[in-house]
């Protein structure tokens, strides 16, 4: 029995989901209409020039983008860790709590 999968936002029940474009651009629009975007750019290069450290990193983060994060998965020997399970977790877990 099919649902309509293709009309349908998520589970059924559930309107989850990424918002439809059109609701983001009027939204978008709203916002532009109380606030204009180069009188915010303005405040927010001011800042910039006091030297507040959260406008330089917003300014710098919308210019440039963010930093490429990465995660080293080697230990400092170089080599790789083995894959850890639930029940390593668990054993460590017990062999690291005092004894009573």
């Amino acid at each position: 029995m099919p649902d309509g999968r293709k009309n349908n936002r998520g589970t059924p029940g559930n309107k989850g989901g990424r918002k439809p474009k059109a609701d983001e651009i009027t939204m978008i629009q709203n916002m532009d209409a109380t606030k204009a975007p180069a009188e915010v750019w303005q405040a927010l290069a001011a800042r910039v020039d006091m030297g507040d450290t959260i406008a330089i990193k917003t300014w710098l983060s919308y210019r440039y983008g963010q930093p490429k994060q990465t995660v080293d998965h080697q230990s400092s020997d170089g080599s790789m860790s083995p894959p850890r399970t639930l029940a390593d977790i668990y054993e460590e877990d017990a062999e690291s709590e005092p004894e009573s």
